[in-house]
């Protein structure tokens, strides 16, 4: 049964007719920051590699991949987002194997943008103080090995905005499946649900006033009510292929097809080469409508990314060892993402 149902998921990807979003919703979403990867390793595919994603990474492209990990993984990664603009985040994660089939999963992600100067409709031009935007992202997952070919699993995150005086919460799921297949397991698919949960809606004493109630001579306090607004759920349907050159080489090309509830359709492709045991090389691109035109382009984003890794291990011949990942991802404006994380298991 799980095989049929991978393979029917896979095929819409392969002969289903693609559009790009649904543009009537487009901007309507919050919670953006839940659409972009904090980790280094994966940011220099584009995300195209959701069909192979393993490892604590895998929790933000398909968590079912978390479902590899061998034994204890660190990560440790800060990405600046959109070079110039003052975006930083900072994330760290943790997973564990726990029995003979499954992991847990844990991992902070922090987004900051620095100071900004309070302005009201009396004083425009500021003077009176600074704030700091927070938005931050905790997840916790459990994957599974169900089969040598089936993975799966699932995520609850908590999804918190605020500012001093003013916040936002509420709850998502994110839900996977790889199925690894092949003689020598080179062919995997994935399919991934992100982003499913209840809407947000901001509280605080931000959105109270000082003001006259009709009817009443003392001015009160007028609490406003903010209107909620969606998650940016999205379905990812992914394929890769692994080609080997000797126990040391390497190529894996893969792709992944991202539907948007909010924004266009995405298509990223990526090509992963494994050089020597201690060097991986990634490039990859990701193709949505109108990314060729300045004026159509809904993203930042160029679409273009790389990375690479250097490997080492703790003692020679053995697979615990730790990694410095690199990656860079184009955009217009700003100056490009750059990612850089420290990934240590054991």
């Amino acid at each position: 049964m799980y095989k049929y149902l991978i393979l029917t998921l896979v095929a819409s990807m392969f002969f289903g007719s693609s559009f790009a979003g649904n543009k009537d919703r487009a901007g309507e979403a919050g919670a953006g920051q839940l659409l972009i990867n904090p980790w280094a390793r994966s940011n220099g595919l584009g995300g195209a590699n959701s069909a192979y994603a393993y490892g604590l990474e895998a929790q933000f492209l398909n968590v079912a991949g978390l479902a590899h990990t061998t034994s204890t993984e660190l990560i440790f990664s800060n990405t600046t987002w959109l070079k110039g603009s003052g975006t930083n985040i900072a994330a760290f994660g943790l997973a564990q194997k726990v029995g003979e089939s499954g992991v847990i999963g844990l991992s902070v992600v922090s987004f900051s943008y620095g100071d900004i100067e309070f302005t009201t409709v009396d004083q425009p031009e500021g003077g009176i103080g600074m704030y700091s935007p927070k938005q931050s992202n905790i997840n916790i997952s459990y994957a599974r090995t169900f089969s040598n070919n089936i993975y799966g699993g699932i995520n609850f995150k908590i999804v918190s905005e605020s500012t001093s005086i003013i916040k936002a919460t509420t709850v998502a799921i994110d839900a996977g499946i790889q199925y690894v297949t092949g003689k020598r397991e080179q062919i995997k698919f994935g399919v991934a649900l992100k982003n499913v949960g209840p809407n947000m809606k901001f509280d605080g004493d931000g959105l109270s006033f000082r003001g006259y109630v009709p009817g009443q001579p003392n001015a009160m306090t007028v609490k406003q009510r903010s209107a909620g607004f969606e998650l940016p759920s999205l379905i990812k349907l992914a394929a890769s292929y692994d080609f080997e050159f000797g126990a040391n080489y390497g190529l894996t090309p893969s792709y992944t097809f991202t539907s948007n509830s909010f924004t266009n359709d995405q298509h990223s492709i990526g090509f992963e080469a494994k050089m020597t045991r201690f060097m991986r090389l990634r490039l990859g691109y990701t193709y949505e409508q109108g990314i060729w035109s300045t004026s159509e382009r809904m993203t930042t984003s160029t679409g273009l990314a790389g990375g690479l890794s250097l490997e080492v291990p703790f003692k020679k011949g053995e697979e615990a060892g730790f990694s410095l990942d690199y990656a860079y991802q184009t955009s217009n404006p700003f100056a490009g993402s750059h990612s850089v994380g420290i990934r240590i298991h054991l």
